[in-house]
């Protein structure tokens, strides 16, 4: 079987093996999560029919959709820093500036070095979810962490 990892013959990464981290956050068990989604970027387009010529539809390219980013995770503590980042930004009723940081994604091969990554610029946090609670469910409680940010740049 051919190695399907790149042209250098790179080994493709693993899916359950990240690290989250946050430039102006102290790290650490902090940033361990279970979950990272909303990799996701779509070009929107405008429909245009050729004038005369009814077969033709030009698709003409208008901009760069991004989904916000879904960090999940056990819910942290009150002294978590960034539990504190989230509170400060989503609490404070924008009566103090928005401090957004840089966020670097990266998944990791067996050594635990990056094999690939992704770089967020500008990351703050737009939602907090805490998921329900469930009697009947013997489950983690989880916390969501939704962050818009400005671009996003492959690094690996």
């Amino acid at each position: 079987m051919s190695d399907l990892g790149g042209l250098l013959g790179a080994p493709l990464p693993a899916a359950f093996q990240f690290t989250v981290s946050f430039n102006g956050i102290p790290s650490g068990i902090d940033s361990s999560f279970q979950e990272v989604s909303g990799l996701e970027m779509t070009m929107d387009t405008e429909e245009v029919r050729e004038g005369g010529e009814n077969r033709f539809v030009h698709q003409l390219p208008k901009g760069v959709q991004q989904k916000k980013l879904m960090l999940k995770r056990g819910v942290g503590g009150v002294t978590s820093p960034l539990v504190i980042w989230c509170k400060a930004t989503l609490e404070g009723g924008l009566s103090m500036p928005i401090v957004p940081v840089p966020l670097l994604i990266s998944l990791l091969d067996a050594t635990s070095l990056p094999l690939r990554s992704w770089l967020f610029s500008h990351a703050y946090p737009v939602r907090w979810e805490i998921d329900a609670f469930n009697s009947t469910k013997n489950e983690v409680a989880l916390e969501t962490i939704e962050l818009a940010y400005q671009y996003v740049q492959r690094m690996l």
